[in-house]
């Protein structure tokens, strides 16, 4: 999918999608540099969009690990299963994250080991984002860990209503800039 495609989902979907521009490679890249693949049974992403971290996941993941991503987005959800239709464990699911429970169910996953998101947080209906974040922080438990990206801080508070401890981690090399926040439950020592 090219960028006027994804501005022309932007502007049907302003709400959902979230950005104007699709996240770049080094933004991908830092979203997917603490999960430590070697270990990792179960990744899960939510909103891949047009598959940037999705794609920096299938490459690093073990080819055991098994990998959801979940997409709203008619047209990013058809584009992606097409594109990874073969590949081995990956489930593209077009479908809503609130609806996270239901999806492992589905497919008789029992433990999430992170999750990566792509969601915009900000334009999110309030109690979507609750309801995301609540079932996210509940399937992590003390030892996974959520990643997530936006564009401002504004929302760290937010966060830090579902998880004890958030690090973060400023990318200048997107459009625009963002914030690379990493969340998990379990409080440090």
């Amino acid at each position: 999918m090219n960028a006027i495609h994804f501005i022309q989902e932007y502007i049907r979907h302003p709400r959902t999608v979230g950005a104007v521009m699709p996240s770049s490679k080094q933004l991908a890249k830092e979203m997917v540099k603490p999960i430590p693949f070697e270990k990792v049974t179960c990744i899960v992403e939510y909103g891949p969009g047009t598959g940037v971290f999705t794609e920096e996941i299938i490459q690093h993941k073990r080819p055991d690990t098994i990998f959801l991503a979940i997409e709203a987005n008619e047209a990013f959800y058809q584009m992606l299963k097409e594109k990874y239709a073969n590949v081995e464990n990956v489930y593209i699911i077009h479908g809503s994250a609130e609806n996270i429970k239901q999806y492992l169910k589905q497919y008789d996953i029992v433990k999430v080991d992170y999750i990566v998101s792509g969601l915009p947080f900000t334009s999110l209906p309030l109690p979507v984002s609750k309801v995301i974040l609540q079932e996210t922080a509940t399937l992590l438990g003390e030892e996974g860990k959520f990643i997530t990206f936006q564009y401002s801080k504004v929302k760290r508070s937010f966060f830090s209503s579902f998880f004890d401890n958030i690090d973060f981690e400023r990318v200048y090399w997107n459009v625009p800039p963002a914030y690379v926040f990493i969340c998990s439950v379990k409080r440090p020592d």
